[in-house]
């Protein structure tokens, strides 16, 4: 079975896919921690502490949710790079709700980056 591809498909096609998997692992990861995290700034750290060593595999859910958000920013901006390279800032309304998407993306990595 053939079916038509465009011709200048390459891998670099493959990181809108990859932010989809990337958001909703951070999704179900993010949910997960939150059930056991309490954001009072006395005891957020010993409830940090709490998931990594009482929880069942919460050190894995940690690292996962941790180094998936780094993984999110490095498909997001192979996204960026991809459409830089194929013109696509030319359409201006798709370019525009990628801008503000990136924007809340990184709002939102701040957020959860500064949590007590």
């Amino acid at each position: 079975i053939v079916f038509p591809a465009p011709s200048n498909i390459s891998p670099m096609w493959n990181f809108g896919s990859l932010l989809g998997l990337c958001l909703v692992t951070q999704i179900l990861t993010g949910l997960f921690l939150a059930m056991h995290y309490t954001s009072d700034i006395a005891t957020a750290f010993s409830s940090v502490a709490h998931i990594c060593r009482d929880v069942n595999y919460g050190w894995l859910i940690r690292n996962l949710h941790a180094n998936g958000a780094s993984v999110f920013f490095i498909c997001i901006y192979m996204h960026i790079g991809r459409g830089l390279y194929y013109g696509s800032y030319l359409y201006k309304e798709t370019w525009n709700t990628g801008v503000v998407l990136l924007l809340l993306v990184m709002m939102t990595a701040f957020v959860g980056y500064v949590l007590p």
